[in-house]
């Protein structure tokens, strides 16, 4: 009686921590608003910048939600659809962009950005020229 019990909790007990192994295993991301993990840890929102980013820190909105601040740091990294690198002083507000990040306490850490649209730089120039009359 004592070892069917036994054998009874053991395998429960197992096929509890296969599915539990299984489940932590999958990974989703997200579209919009809908947020879910990439990897350990990892997150990505879909969305937009509301504003250029500041000091360590940019505001975007991922759907119709409301915008939240994430924080970058040096090792962030923000690339074209191409997989270039893009300086962060080349960042608009309304460019679409995916966000990978971890959350740690009450904070959205970002490790890369991969903007959807190309980055369009304007460049001004004059041209002068010299005429000199006989």
């Amino acid at each position: 009686m004592k070892h069917n019990r036994l054998a009874k909790l053991l395998a429960v007990t197992a096929a509890g921590a296969l599915v539990a192994g299984t489940a932590m295993a999958q990974t989703t991301t997200s579209v919009g608003a809908h947020v879910g993990p990439v990897g350990v840890g990892m997150t990505t929102s879909t969305g937009a910048f509301v504003a250029a980013p500041g000091d360590d820190y940019f505001t975007f909105r991922a759907g119709t939600a409301e915008p939240v601040r994430y924080y970058y740091t040096k090792d962030t990294t923000i690339v074209d659809p191409a997989g270039h690198t893009v300086a962060w002083t080349d960042v608009r507000p309304d460019m679409p962009a995916t966000v990978e990040y971890v959350k740690e306490g009450d904070r959205m850490i970002v490790k890369k950005v991969m903007l959807t649209k190309p980055v369009v730089t304007e460049h001004e120039s004059t041209t002068t020229t010299t005429t000199t009359h006989p």
